[in-house]
């Protein structure tokens, strides 16, 4: 056997800290956490954002109905006629003679035009959009002060998500890449959106 030299030990590298696999479960498990409240903000926020074109909360309601004659000559007990007939079983808040032969029937959120002479009942006033109505609520912070806190915890869950977006990936794909060209173009929308218009 020839002796020659001793092989060279092998060189050991520090292996480096790789935050990526632990970034990409909190941003995935964070987004599935906050998908409920994006919804509901999301939304709200685009119903919200035409108040000038519709009422997200209610919608307008103009029915016509027709009860039996002869209607009561007294008022009240007309309006309890009336009321029985449509299946009404609430307490009006007010009920007067808006003319002869007219008897207004009125409800927080509706009224009832009662033509005492053809037994013809105009129905005008609001219906609730159950869903949005809360959603919206909620958006716009008309709830208890404790929402204050889940809102802000939330608004903390999206930082995070667009922050940690930026990192999730490495290379040419990712912040060094063509996901920095991305963002400053996203970034670029308000900017350009605020010069346009001339700001506040």
């Amino acid at each position: 056997m020839v002796d020659g030299p001793a092989p060279a030990a092998p060189i050991q590298r520090k292996k480096r800290l790789n935050f990526r696999p632990w970034l990409r479960a909190l941003h995935r498990d964070i987004g599935y956490f906050a998908v409920g409240l994006t919804i509901v903000y999301a939304t709200s926020g685009i119903a919200v954002n035409h108040l000038k074109d519709w009422d997200p909360n209610f919608r307008q309601v103009n029915l016509t109905h027709h009860v039996a004659l002869p209607l009561p000559i007294d008022d009240d007990a007309a309006s309890k006629r009336t009321l029985d007939a449509l299946g009404v079983h609430e307490t009006p808040r007010e009920v007067y003679r808006a003319s002869e032969s007219q008897l207004d029937i009125v409800f927080d959120k509706r009224t009832f035009h009662v033509d005492t002479t053809s037994g013809v009942v105009h129905e005008e006033g609001q219906s609730a959009r159950p869903l949005l109505r809360i959603a919206n609520w909620l958006h716009l912070n008309r709830g208890k002060k404790a929402w204050t806190y889940v809102a802000d915890f939330y608004a903390t869950f999206l930082l995070f998500l667009a922050i940690s977006g930026l990192f999730m990936i490495p290379g040419k794909k990712g912040l060094l890449g063509r996901g920095a060209i991305v963002a400053l173009l996203g970034a670029a929308v308000p900017i350009v959106y605020v010069l346009l218009s001339g700001g506040p």
